[in-house]
């Protein structure tokens, strides 16, 4: 963790109440992994107290960061009027991300699995995901396996306006499948129902089910992966105030197991306790999440 002044290089509107910022880190570019975040304090007042929790988006060079944000309150209002050039206070990177397992893929594959706003910290696992082949022919959904790994990137959002980061995934060699709940683009109905159709085919070996969105597609995703006995990781999305887990603003109910003996014979005792997402996450294993 550090505490760093970086200077804003572009803060634009992507679409309706979406901004992209990028600033110059060569800091956080360096360390920073998928599913982490940074803390921003959005103005040089007091006015809003609380920094701005931000998941990281992409790494645009050895040097360059971008997020993607939805402004949503007072916070993220003050940010999307601030302009390139200004600097700005950043805390980061923190928390845990996402564990990518092994560079080298055998018959299986990987899904991402986003919903909303959710995409946007996706687009940086992909970066890391991709392999070395080439990008697949345009238009085409190929949901089979594939042993170069090539991950498999479900979307879903309410209608169209809202599809978010489509053409990063492409652009990264990702297979891409769109949802959406009012059908005005790919698919009707929710992701979920997508990645059932997926785990439903002949083709069904997946490595790990990674899944950023809002808590009840988080929740349902959690549900089929057990279901399919699929690993599945969790970025979940909570308003984190200081980062580090000393405010406690930000628990999780998580299952816990420890020894106990059960007559002669030594057994695991499942209880629960809680955990601080900025902290112990934000990314968690959906196995051990309790849903409340």
């Amino acid at each position: 963790m550090n505490q760093l002044k970086i200077k804003i290089s572009e803060n634009i509107r992507v679409s309706g109440n979406y901004f992209r910022l990028k600033f110059r880190s060569e800091q956080l570019s360096k360390t920073a992994r998928p599913g982490q975040f940074i803390e921003l304090k959005v103005t040089d007042g007091l006015e809003p107290l609380l920094r701005k929790p931000l998941g990281i988006h992409r790494i645009i060079s050895p040097n360059m960061v971008e997020v993607l944000y939805e402004v949503i309150g007072k916070g993220t209002e003050a940010l999307s009027k601030r302009s390139p050039g200004e600097v700005l206070d950043v805390i980061g990177p923190l928390g845990n991300g996402f564990d990518l397992g092994s560079r080298v893929e055998g018959p299986g594959s990987r899904v991402l699995v986003a919903g909303g706003i959710g995409a946007a910290p996706l687009v940086f696992l992909a970066q890391k995901l991709r392999p070395l082949s080439a990008k697949p022919p345009e238009g085409t959904i190929d949901h089979r396996p594939s042993t170069l790994g090539r991950p498999l990137v479900l979307i879903g959002a309410k209608t169209k306006d809202a599809l978010l980061c489509e053409k990063e995934f492409k652009d990264l060699g990702c297979n891409v499948s769109i949802v959406t709940e009012d059908g005005s683009k790919g698919h009707k109905g929710f992701v979920t129902d997508l990645l059932k159709k997926v785990l439903n085919t002949q083709y069904s070996i997946l490595n790990t089910i990674y899944t950023c969105g809002p808590k009840s597609m988080l929740k349902a995703v959690a549900h089929i992966s057990t279901k399919y006995r699929t690993p599945c990781q969790l970025l979940l999305e909570e308003y984190m105030a200081c980062g580090v887990g000393v405010c406690l603003g930000c628990p999780i109910k998580v299952k816990t197991q420890y020894p106990c003996l059960a007559g002669r014979q030594a057994i695991l005792n499942t209880q629960y306790q809680y955990k601080m997402v900025c902290k112990d996450g934000p990314v968690f294993r959906a196995d051990e999440v309790i849903w409340e």
